[in-house]
């Protein structure tokens, strides 16, 4: 029987083929290979993609301050312009108010885009244009303001001008309607018992003093009641004026004061000459010298007299 044992080298196993196997590790070290491949590219892809939406947030945000910037300075010049003139804003206003919340409403989201950032600049170019518009009617009105300010001033001027010679006028035709008085007699006068009336020089006779005068005719004084003030000086400069006897104050033309001895009321016709009498009886005698007596009607002195009485006795 023939033996079918194959012989070997001594004391060895045969060796088992290895061509399987090499295959085999090779295709895992391959995949593993592209595996890690892929997850590097993965990996670098998404770097890339976050590094890109960053850039674009970062873009976004940019973009969004400057439009807030432009919507801000909008906001400035609505402001200004409001100062300027607040009527003409005021009837403006639901425009302006109306871009101004769409604009507001896109500057509020969080995640706005650039789509949205664009709408809000094309409403802040619509926004500005109007109100440039509106900054051009206030330029307009503030021109035709000056011309109508200098043609008021002007008219001012013309007016005050008339006004002053208007007063001027009135102040001569005031001035040319006082009177004037004329023609003085003065008279010292002794009183009899009787109550017959004698003329004397002499200090210690006289008992009153008669003043007459005539009021000029005057074609500028209304005719009516007329004050006068008989203002006399005795000897001695001293006024005489005794409030018992109806003796006061009143005022000058300058806006001084002066004391009266007496005053007259007349009634006076316009272009006519008036005779006007004041009897002055004082509670003291008279004393020798020279009376000065002056007659006013509105403030200004109108004609003045004197009487000189002397020393004497009985006679």
């Amino acid at each position: 029987m023939a033996d079918d044992t194959i012989n070997t080298p001594s004391g060895k196993n045969p060796e088992k083929p290895r061509g399987g196997k090499g295959l085999i590790y090779g295709i895992l070290i391959a995949a593993l290979l592209a595996s890690w491949g892929y997850i590097m590219w993965d990996k670098s892809k998404a770097t890339q993609e976050k590094e890109q939406l960053q850039t674009q947030v970062i873009t976004i945000d940019s973009s969004k301050t400057a439009v807030q910037s432009q919507f801000q300075a909008a906001l400035a010049q609505i402001d200004m312009l409001k100062s300027m003139n607040d009527s003409l804003m005021s009837a403006n206003s639901k425009q302006v108010n109306d871009l101004k919340a769409r604009i507001s409403n896109i500057l509020s989201k969080n995640n706005a885009t650039g789509a949205d950032l664009a709408e809000a600049r094309t409403l802040i170019g619509q926004l500005r244009s109007q109100l440039d518009g509106y900054q051009e009617e206030i330029e307009r009105l503030k021109g035709e303001k000056v011309v109508l300010v200098t043609q008021r001033d002007s008219i001012q001027r013309i007016y005050d001008t008339a006004t002053v010679k208007n007063q001027q006028l009135t102040s001569q035709v005031s001035l040319g309607s006082v009177l004037h008085a004329s023609d003085f007699r003065i008279t010292p006068l002794h009183v009899k018992k009787s109550g017959k009336e004698i003329a004397t020089t002499k200090a210690k006779r006289a008992d009153m003093m008669r003043i007459s005068f005539v009021i000029d005719k005057n074609r500028i004084a209304s005719s009516g009641t007329k004050t006068l003030y008989v203002c006399i000086a005795a000897p001695d400069g001293t006024p005489l004026a005794v409030e018992a006897l109806g003796s006061g104050k009143f005022q000058l033309a300058d806006g001084t004061e002066k004391l009266f001895t007496a005053q007259k009321t007349i009634n006076y016709t316009a272009g006519q000459d008036t005779t006007v009498t004041v009897d002055w009886k004082q509670n003291s005698d008279f004393k020798p010298g020279t009376y000065k007596v002056q007659i006013y009607e509105q403030g200004y002195l109108i004609g003045h007299g004197d009487v000189s009485m002397r020393k004497g006795g009985l006679f």
